[in-house]
């Protein structure tokens, strides 16, 4: 057998980041097993459903790295072939025409709120002839629902879980209008892409009961179910905004790297051992439903920090380059000049190392591409009270002489500056740093000036110690 999935999104918004999971265990479920990744869209919904949407979930997927095989699946389209079915059904009596009007379905509503139980419709056209039916109203299509026994799912992740029959009514397949509902829609496409296995959300598993009745209904095949327990936050509370429920989008605007997210997302209730970094290819090669748990997992940024530190770390440094510059426009308010693409190249090294996001990276590398005068932040400024600019002032020469200009040779003017003024090297290169950078954080000190060049480092000294800050 072809293992088969489909991650099946409704356009009314942004790829959210429980979304994105779901997507990521389909894609390495049929990766793992060498099947099919589909991607259907579900935009049945036509007054929420918007393109801007559909054009984010397909972006955010791509951006993620999830690559789908065939063509996309537009729900709405397959209309006509969903309410076939429902026909097919009516034809084989699984299935009968309801003539209820809406008063008299209030009226259930009505009578089921009273006595506080769900609104179940009571079956009254179930065994009616049509022929009674009222002048003037349009039929819905019904399922005829089994009324006796129980409906069991075996899931892949939940183990059994079963309903009685009785606790569901015959659901509308087919409106008056003619239109499909989305629990008939559903299944006809699971049914018709082939799909072996629905890997969603657990607030999906009592739809399963639903769509198990329409699958026995039409005598085909049921899937294999499996249902991944929700995200929740830090302190177990549903997942919020607060707490991270973001679209994939607001991930990469906050400058996480792709392979981070989806790593943390694939922890976020999958585990392999105490493994935590997990590339692509091991990712594939371990990846089964077996290991994923029935709690909810806990989203926490610290983690997703951390996981995507070691990513900036190991990552190009042209690809981090890439990436870096829109963000750096965006901080600095202009493209980096030639000299600057230079610079950056140079001292991604040192900078990498430093930064757990591309913005953390922008606000680190900003000073490599900035024009003199540098700006100077509130924490570089109170390094160059005091004696700091005199200081400099008088360590200018002592640079201007070293030959040649390298991280070695200004590292032992500096020291020897140091020494001979009876003060430690953090007291100049402190100042240093805040003179050459604007700011009190930086790779080291001897490195910047290296990659800065000799005539950029003086001139930048030369700026704060002959200014007033």
């Amino acid at each position: 057998m072809t293992v088969v999935t489909r991650f099946a999104p409704s356009p009314t918004g942004f790829l959210h980041i429980g979304g994105a999971r779901t997507a990521l265990f389909n894609w390495l479920f049929s990766r793992h097993h060498g099947g099919v990744f589909r991607l259907r869209i579900e935009d049945t919904d036509r007054q929420r459903s918007t393109e801007p949407a559909v054009a984010a979930i397909i972006e955010g997927l791509r951006w993620l790295g999830l690559d789908w095989d065939d063509a996309i699946v537009f729900q709405f389209a397959r209309a006509p072939r969903h309410a076939e079915v429902a026909r097919a059904m009516l034809d084989q009596g699984g299935a009968y025409l309801c003539y209820a009007s809406p008063e008299e379905l209030e009226e259930m509503r009505a009578r089921a709120k009273a006595e506080g139980r769900p609104m179940r419709y009571d079956g009254r056209w179930r065994d009616r002839d049509p022929r009674d039916a009222p002048a003037g109203v349009r039929p819905v299509i019904r399922l005829r629902a089994p009324q006796s026994g129980e409906t069991v799912i075996h899931d892949l992740v939940q183990g059994e879980v079963k309903v009685e029959n009785g606790q569901l009514d015959d659901m509308v397949l087919l409106r008056a209008d003619g239109t499909p509902t989305y629990m008939l829609s559903v299944v006809v496409d699971d049914h018709d892409m082939d799909i072996t296995h629905v890997v969603r959300g657990d607030d999906h598993l009592t739809n399963a009961f639903r769509q198990a009745q329409i699958y026995r209904a039409m005598g085909w095949e049921l899937p294999a179910f499996a249902h991944i327990p929700l995200i929740h936050g830090p302190d177990g509370a549903k997942l919020s905004k607060r707490h991270g429920a973001l679209g994939v989008d607001a991930y990469r605007d906050m400058g996480y790297l792709p392979e981070a997210l989806r790593n943390y997302l694939l922890r976020l209730g999958w585990s392999h051992g105490d493994e935590e970094l997990i590339s692509t290819a091991q990712a594939i090669a371990w990846f089964d439903l077996d290991a994923v748990g029935r709690s909810p997992a806990r989203f926490d940024f610290a983690k997703l920090d951390n996981l995507s530190g070691h990513y900036m770390r190991a990552a190009d440094d042209d690809r981090l380059l890439e990436g870096l510059l829109p963000f750096l426009e965006k901080r600095t308010g202009a493209a980096p000049e030639a000299e600057g693409l230079r610079r950056l190249r140079a001292g991604m090294g040192g900078l990498k190392v430093r930064a757990k996001t591309l913005v953390e990276l922008a606000d680190l590398a900003a000073f490599y591409v900035r024009r003199r005068p540098l700006p100077i932040d509130d924490k570089a400024a109170k390094l160059l009270a005091g004696d700091g600019r005199s200081l400099l002032a008088r360590l200018t020469p002592v640079l201007a002489a070293a030959d040649p200009w390298n991280a070695t040779t200004t590292e032992a003017a500096v020291r020897a500056f140091a020494e001979a003024n009876g003060g430690k090297l953090g007291t100049i290169a402190q100042p240093l740093r805040a003179a050459l950078t604007g700011s009190s954080v930086s790779p080291g000190i001897f490195e910047v000036m290296e990659i800065l060049g000799r005539e950029e480092s003086l001139a930048r000294i030369s700026d704060v110690a002959g200014s007033t800050i």
